[in-house]
């Protein structure tokens, strides 16, 4: 966002908005105007397509209205030397629209000013949208219309909205204090910053911190930015956010200013999906932390399998092993957690779009991806053994819930119908019929690892005594 010359003539809200022409209606076309250019700019085909149910009879009042303005802002430049003069009929009708101001909704503010009439306001309302422009607040009615505006622009190019985590989702990062002397390596093989689009290891000395990006990132953003309107959001403040956004996106090809941090978020130690511009029924989210997010909008969420590159990382969630930076390894380029994600994201995105007939705009996407959830351990019937603390209430335990969600039935009695005892202990009297009736005998990991990978996975390498002894 450009800033006003220093030098230069304060003349209104209008010259001093983000669009930075006197010609500019509000604030809200601005953002409008955003939309519909961020649009024609990522579409698959490369073409802006012609809408002429935008070429209304409006469009001949919202210009009567721009020129108003422009002829009041002349007008008020009189004594720095302007000659123009509006004429007497024009004057009549920008006097008539000045008394409109007191009606104005004030859609939102600047600080204290509204964007659209220029009002000074009394007190602050609705959200902080800092991240758009600093001391932007938007109205409650003014996001639903936004959103409204933003859906119509995903369905007419095939778009979702896709909101990405950064720490353990698409990179890891550490302190350079934190590097153990098996790490000390990395520093002669990690790239700066302005090299952004070399290597997938940095240094960011201002910082006092290396970052390495996930294996294949690169490519999923390319893949992604096709289908998706992409957001970042991240726990991190905001130039953190800004430094790991510019290593992922150099060319700001795929972000551009939707980048959000914690200093932007409406809520403290969590994240929500009202500070994003997107309607919740056509954004995904993907997270290795399902914490993070308020209960509501953990439906859109995709959970991530994290990434621990760094010996920092695997000791801040509790892992007693070497991490992959210390035995010189990483995650596979080809068969990683990216390129498992990007599959379902592939198929999310077809589920949505592919049913004829439908009127998208009323589509959504937390329904699609329920559906595709339950297929991966349809057909399941488990059982747990000694998996719950004695006296919890199985069916709330996030286990049973995923298990569920996934597409499995779960039971506490054994019948013949079960196909998976689930435990911890091959001795209890649950696991000893298992594997007398010759089902699956399997680790809590199964589940966990089906519900990373979206795929049920082969139970002989989820064996009790094989993962217990690991």
């Amino acid at each position: 966002m450009s800033e006003t010359p220093k030098g230069t003539k304060k003349m209104s809200l209008v010259t001093d908005s983000p669009v930075n022409s006197s010609s500019s209606d509000d604030f809200a076309s601005f953002l409008d105007a955003t939309l519909d250019s961020d649009f024609a700019e990522s579409s698959p085909e490369g073409e802006a397509e012609n809408e002429d149910d935008d070429k209304d009879d409006d469009n001949f009042e919202n210009k009567r209205i721009k020129r108003c303005k422009v002829e009041n802002l002349v007008t008020a430049e009189e004594s720095s030397g302007s000659t123009l003069r509006a004429s007497g009929k024009e004057k009549k009708i920008c006097e008539e629209e000045s008394t409109k101001k007191d009606a104005c909704t004030h859609p939102g503010s600047f600080g204290d000013m509204c964007i659209l009439c220029g009002q000074r306001l009394e007190e602050e309302t609705g959200v902080t949208f800092g991240y758009i422009h600093k001391g932007l607040r938007l109205n409650n009615d003014e996001i639903v219309r936004l959103r409204s505006t933003d859906m119509k622009n995903l369905i007419r190019h095939k778009k979702l909205c896709l909101v990405l985590d950064l720490d353990h989702t698409l990179l890891n990062s550490t302190r350079l204090v934190d590097l153990s002397s098996e790490e000390q390596y990395l520093k002669s093989q990690a790239f700066s910053p302005q090299d952004a689009s070399e290597g997938s290891l940095f240094v960011l000395e201002a910082m006092h911190m290396m970052t390495k990006l996930r294996p294949f990132v690169r490519n999923f953003l390319k893949e992604v930015y096709n289908l998706f309107e992409l957001y970042v959001y991240t726990m991190g403040d905001r130039p953190y956010a800004l430094a790991m956004a510019k290593l992922l996106d150099p060319r700001r090809e795929y972000f551009g200013d939707r980048i959000i941090s914690r200093d932007d978020g409406t809520l403290k130690h969590q994240k929500g999906l009202d500070v994003v511009l997107g309607q919740e029924s056509a954004v995904l989210i993907l997270d290795d932390t399902e914490n993070a997010w308020i209960k509501h909008h953990k439906e859109n969420l995709i959970l991530m399998e994290r990434y621990h590159f760094f010996r920092s990382s695997t000791h801040q969630f509790g892992y007693n092993c070497k991490s992959l930076s210390e035995l010189k390894s990483d995650e596979s380029e080809t068969e990683g957690a990216l390129v498992t994600v990007l599959n379902v994201l592939k198929q999310v995105h077809s589920m949505f779009f592919d049913e004829r007939g439908i009127d998208h705009i009323i589509r959504d996407v937390r329904q699609v991806l329920k559906t595709l959830r339950k297929e991966v351990l349809k057909g399941c019937k488990i059982v747990f053994s000694r998996v719950f603390p004695t006296e919890f209430q199985a069916e709330n335990h996030q286990l049973w819930k995923m298990a569920e969600q996934l597409g499995a039935t779960c039971g506490i009695e054994l019948d013949p119908s079960v196909t998976h005892v689930v435990s911890l202990d091959v001795g209890t009297e649950k696991s000893r019929w298992a594997v007398k009736e010759n089902k699956f005998l399997v680790h809590p990991r199964w589940i966990e690892a089906a519900n990373y990978m979206w795929k049920r996975q082969p139970e002989d390498n989820f064996s009790v005594n094989q993962v217990k002894n690991q």
